[in-house]
């Protein structure tokens, strides 16, 4: 299972197209779930952002995006993706992660090292998920 959880809502229709186009493509390969937090302060939405995972325990993998994270090739983001039964990837609103948020993580990857909207960085996200499940498939969507 993919989850992916996040602050705030995607405004934008074309955004919001581009995003339901990228799951509807990623639930042809694996279960993936969206869930969206309420726009708060930094340190709620943290605490928010951890509730859907339930216990520290067990075999799922937290990875928080965030701008000081590491850097992933998109195969090296593949290989993380396949290398676990579940994944939970954590989103945090125009303030960034709240410190729950931080301290759940089990990895902290960045998608740039540029600083994106937190709408932009879902879509981004969503996209290196689908890239990812290919390379792991073997399909030709990824050509790098």
């Amino acid at each position: 299972m993919i989850r992916i959880i996040a602050v705030g809502k995607i405004k934008d229709k074309r955004l919001r197209g581009l995003l339901d186009d990228y799951l509807k493509r990623i639930r042809a390969m694996a279960p993936v779930e969206v869930v969206e937090i309420r726009d708060s302060n930094v340190e709620k939405e943290g605490r928010d952002l951890v509730a859907p995972l339930g216990s520290a325990q067990g075999s799922q993998l937290v990875v928080a995006l965030d701008e000081t994270g590491d850097d992933l090739t998109s195969r090296d983001f593949a290989f993380l993706l396949g290398g676990h039964g579940s994944i939970s990837f954590l989103i945090g609103g125009a303030d960034g992660l709240g410190g729950d948020a931080r301290v759940r993580a089990d990895r902290t990857v960045r998608l740039s090292s540029m600083t994106w909207t937190h709408e932009m960085a879902r879509v981004l996200l969503v996209e290196q998920i689908y890239r990812g499940l290919s390379i792991l498939r073997g399909k030709p969507y990824h050509r790098g």
